[in-house]
Parts: C-alpha cells; sequence; structure tokens
C-alpha cells in the first residue's frame, strides 16, 4: 500500500441512519482511512443521537461546515409519526438537510454519475444534466388552511412602518375548499442565483434557469429578473469560461431536456428541483447513481448521496441477511469532499487519490462487478441472474482492490 496522504485540513463528517450508515463505515473502512491522514470532526446525526441531544447536534454540525468550509454526509431520517413511535422520540424532529441549507444559505446541485454500461433511458442524453435546486420556500415554507365553509380568503400585509396594509382577495370561496399562502425573500432568491453561478462558472457548464412568470406574473418574474441581474454581473466571467446564460418557461425547458444530449447546468425553483432531480436521476439509472452538493453563495461545501437511508435493505440487514446495496453515491459524497477540501488547501495530491477513487468506482462497475439495482439496470429486468451482482461489502472490497492498483 502506497504511503498515506495528509489532508491539510478538518473535513466535517456527518453520519446518518440505517443501511447508508451501515455502508458509510465499510467506505470509510476500505476507502478512507487506509489511505489518507485525516482530521475528520465527527457529528453523528442519527436519530437516536438527535433526540439526546434535542437536536442541537444538527446546528453544531452546520456551524462547523460554515467554519471549516467543507462537510461530508450520510443519510439521515426525517422522522413522521411512525419513526417517532419506533425510535420512541419526544418529537418530530426536522429534517436534518434543510437546517443545514438554512444555516449556510445553500443550493442543492444534484448531478448523475455516467457509466459506460448503464444506458440512460433517454437516448439523446450523453453528459450529465446538473439539476440546481433552490431550497428554500415556497411550497415548503407555506401556510396552509382548510376552508370549512363559505368566506373570504385574503392575502394581507401589513408595513412594519404602520402604514396603510395592502389587502388581495384570494378567494370567495361558495362553498369548502383550500387555500395556501407561499413566500420568499430577495436575499434567498439572490443567493440561489449567485450559488448557480458560481456553481457554472467553477464546473465550466452552460446554465439554464426556468420558471413561469406568464402566470405567476410577479412571483417568479421577481425570480427571472434577479437571476438575469446576477448574471449581467458576471457577464465577463461567463465569457472567460466560454459558457451561457439561458432562461426560458418551466414547460419549454422540459420539452427541450428531452432532446439535449446533457453538460448544463438547469437551476430550477424548490418544487420544481424536487421533481426534476428524481427524474433525472431516475433517467439516468437511479438515486444510487446521483450525486448531491450543497453549496452556500461563499463556497463553502457540503456532499452526500442524493438517496434516503434504504430502510428495507437495513430490516434484511438486522436479520443478518446480506444486502446489495449500492454505495456509489455515498463514495462519491467523499470524493467531492475531498477535491474541495483538496482545492481548499491547494494539495493536489488529495484532488488526484479522490477521482482515482472515482475512477476505481465507475471502472468497477464497468467491469460488471456490480450491486442488484445495476444489474438491473445492466440486464434490463426486475430479476437479474443471482450471479450477475455481489452484496455491498464485496462491491467496495472490489472498489478497493480496483484503487490499490489506482495508486
Amino acid at each position: 500500500m502506497a504511503k498515506k496522504i495528509n489532508v491539510k485540513n478538518p473535513i466535517v463528517e456527518i453520519d446518518g441512519d440505517e443501511m447508508a450508515r451501515v455502508m458509510w463505515a465499510w467506505i470509510k473502512e476500505y476507502l478512507i482511512t487506509p489511505y489518507l491522514n485525516i482530521n475528520l470532526e465527527y457529528y453523528d446525526l442519527g436519530l437516536l443521537r438527535r433526540e439526546e441531544t434535542k437536536d442541537a447536534i444538527t446546528l453544531d454540525a452546520a456551524k462547523s461546515i460554515a467554519k471549516h468550509g467543507v462537510g461530508v454526509k450520510c443519510a439521515t431520517i426525517t422522522p413522521d409519526k411512525a419513526r417517532v413511535e419506533e425510535y420512541k422520540l419526544s418529537k418530530q424532529w426536522p429534517s436534518p438537510n434543510a437546517t443545514l441549507r438554512a444555516h449556510l444559505d445553500g443550493t442543492i446541485f444534484r448531478e448523475p454519475i455516467i457509466c459506460k454500461n448503464i444506458k440512460p433511458a433517454v437516448n439523446s442524453w450523453k453528459k450529465p444534466i446538473i439539476i440546481g435546486r433552490h431550497a428554500y420556500g415556497d411550497e415548503y415554507k407555506a401556510a396552509e388552511f382548510t376552508v370549512p365553509g363559505p368566506g373570504t380568503v385574503e392575502l394581507v400585509y401589513k408595513p412594519a412602518d404602520g402604514s396603510q396594509p395592502t389587502v388581495l382577495t384570494v378567494h370567495e370561496f361558495k362553498g369548502k375548499g383550500v387555500t395556501m399562502g407561499m413566500h420568499n425573500t430577495e436575499k434567498s432568491v439572490r443567493s440561489f442565483a449567485q450559488a448557480s453561478i458560481t456553481y457554472a462558472l467553477q464546473r465550466k457548464t452552460d446554465l439554464w434557469f426556468s420558471a413561469k412568470q406568464t402566470i405567476l406574473k410577479q412571483y417568479d418574474s421577481f425570480f427571472m429578473n434577479i437571476f438575469q441581474e446576477e448574471v449581467n454581473k458576471r457577464k465577463a466571467d461567463f465569457e472567460k469560461a466560454g459558457i451561457t446564460y439561458w432562461y426560458t418557461l418551466i414547460d419549454d425547458t422540459v420539452a427541450q431536456i428531452m432532446k439535449h444530449p446533457g453538460g448544463v447546468l438547469w437551476a430550477t425553483k424548490n418544487r420544481d428541483g424536487d421533481v426534476m432531480s428524481d427524474m433525472i436521476a431516475s433517467g439516468f439509472g437511479s438515486l444510487g447513481l446521483m450525486t448531491s452538493v450543497l453549496v452556500s453563495p461563499d463556497g463553502k461545501m457540503e456532499t452526500e448521496a442524493a438517496h434516503g437511508t434504504v430502510t428495507r435493505h437495513y430490516r434484511q440487514h438486522q436479520q443478518g441477511k446480506k444486502t446489495s446495496t449500492n454505495p456509489t453515491a455515498s463514495i462519491f459524497a467523499w470524493t467531492g469532499a475531498l477535491k474541495r477540501r483538496g482545492e481548499l488547501d491547494n494539495t493536489p495530491d488529495v484532488v488526484k487519490f479522490a477521482e482515482a477513487l472515482e475512477d476505481a468506482n465507475i471502472k468497477t462497475i464497468e467491469g460488471g462487478t456490480v450491486t442488484g439495482d445495476l444489474a438491473r439496470l445492466i440486464h434490463d429486468t426486475p430479476k437479474p441472474p443471482e450471479d450477475s451482482y455481489v452484496d455491498t461489502e464485496q462491491f467496495i472490497k472490489a472498489i478497493a482492490k480496483r484503487l490499490e492498483s489506482n495508486l
């Protein structure tokens, strides 16, 4: 084994739940600690630890990422009522990702991992399509109300200076119905635009933004205008990087993306990004082959897998059964954090190691050693032959063997 590489500054490590946590430990054991001298500032965001600290640990982790600039996160549970009972929690703790996003003022970028032997469902897609999701407000911070009967719903703005309120009629109900009020802020939208521009320039990829200002003439125009203002400020940077900015309606963008070869960063509003990132993941393979990066306007970064905690496989693991869970996205979370750490520290050997690990992971898949989900994609059947895939630990060991030869 080659001499260990020194990682100059700390990376914030955030542990998680269930099968993702099991894979996380194997990734560290076989692919990280044998090769790197690395200071990991560890935070356990598993549900039991979040309960124990009354979720204070989540904000502590966010503050640590803000301090050190780079974090890597395992998938975590956002508990519903069933999870509260299962884990005997005192309450439904909020989404850890939402807390991290709010503290870092971050935008989420999701990108598929391309393997030659996994054909995209859309024939025209040749290069990755990166989805940038504005992860604040809109439907996700909405005030909802079930209207019990006839009456008027109004939207009221009361200026802080005590001047005359503005009142808009939402709807005059003749019977039962439902209503909702949602919002966003200039600060958050501008941060979203700035982070999207920064990431597009870093990746040297064209930037798209789409909304529906023809319908939401004030709401979506607010987004569209701020994006254009921020792009105008960086016009020289766009020209130097050889990339372009393009705005069009969301429905037109959906139609265009189905015929496009890829190689673009598509910035989307909150709900659009939630939906489209899953479409892109499925189109290129699965959530097991998709990275997720949280980027703040000032360049702080937290990386993770796009998938969840893989509960179904964890139940099997609890019974002592081997599972064929795909750790690729979690491995790429580590490599993404390592590459960013290496860039910030000006340590090219750290970046080179991360690239070697990514190459070993992809070449292992392309060489035919795969997990069950990938075997289903390759063989185009819900039940591939049992000898066509390996279990999770075997897969990680195969990557480690190839990595060793790469170094």
